[in-house]
């Protein structure tokens, strides 16, 4: 075949290539699959699991009636201070749930909000309240310790605390920066433990729009995202442990020979 006939061939040939690399790099692909989807998706409340460290304040028109259910940390005393600053707040005790899904609340003693929404342990413990004080109170709950971890090929990797208890997938990734230019931005696996302790990890392609119809989209306390790295990183890696050892066998060797050479002068 004349080299004429191979040119185009050749064009073509990388042409399609360079279409098929580009189509694994763009997220949410073909969006008219979430845009045409009939159903109504339903918002997001995450809700509380083993391990969690609530926040729970009461507050009514009396402060001193809400005082036995706000319980302060006792903080211990220095010997070389002198002065108490008058004006600074209490901190608050904060309640762990027990592998159980329970908490030791003043006054009502356990009780279950493992698998609760926050609005839904709220009003339980504003029922629970009711007998011991003469208005309805107001309480509060808060997850204090909700973080998320992501690792693998993204540019800053870690744990990051999430204050408003609600966060997907595609804004974990950009808290860690992104992924690199090695990231499979289709098998980026999602680890998740649920409240018996059962682990599962879920592959997520991020260039597909069912993304964000996936029951995986927003991630739960305690999720770890990996992105997977792609064979160029590992051809990289490859080559340069192989480098790596071809110098160093070759510097023992010049080494060798440098000191027979000396010994048998």
């Amino acid at each position: 075949m004349k080299l004429k006939n191979l040119l185009p061939i050749c064009g073509l040939a990388f042409f399609l290539s360079a279409c098929n690399s580009y189509k694994q790099v763009p997220y949410l692909q073909d969006p008219e699959t979430v845009n045409n989807y009939g159903r109504e998706i339903p918002l997001y409340d995450a809700h509380i699991m083993p391990k969690d460290l609530l926040s729970i304040t009461v507050n009514t028109t009396d402060p001193a009636a809400a005082a036995p259910f706000n319980l302060t940390v006792q903080t211990p005393l220095n010997a070389a201070t002198t002065t108490i600053n008058t004006a600074s707040q209490p901190t608050l005790q904060q309640y762990l749930v027990d592998n159980q899904g329970e908490v030791n609340f003043p006054v009502l003693g356990k009780i279950k909000v493992g698998g609760l929404t926050k609005n839904q342990a709220e009003q339980l413990i504003v029922e629970g309240l009711k007998p011991y004080l003469k208005e309805t109170p107001i309480v509060t709950v808060r997850l204090s310790n909700y973080k998320i971890s992501v690792l693998g090929e993204v540019n800053h990797p870690g744990s990051f605390t999430v204050t408003n208890e609600k966060v997907n997938v595609l804004e974990a990734l950009a808290m860690a920066g992104d992924l690199t230019v090695y990231g499979l931005r289709n098998n980026v696996k999602l680890i998740r433990e649920d409240a018996q302790g059962k682990r599962q990890i879920v592959e997520m392609d991020l260039t597909s729009s069912d993304l964000v119809l996936s029951p995986y989209f927003y991630l739960k306390q305690n999720d770890i995202l990996y992105v997977t790295p792609n064979k160029t990183k590992a051809r990289n890696a490859d080559i340069g442990n192989t480098t790596t050892i071809a110098i160093s066998g070759t510097s023992i060797l010049v080494s060798l020979a440098s000191l027979l050479v000396t010994i048998f002068k």
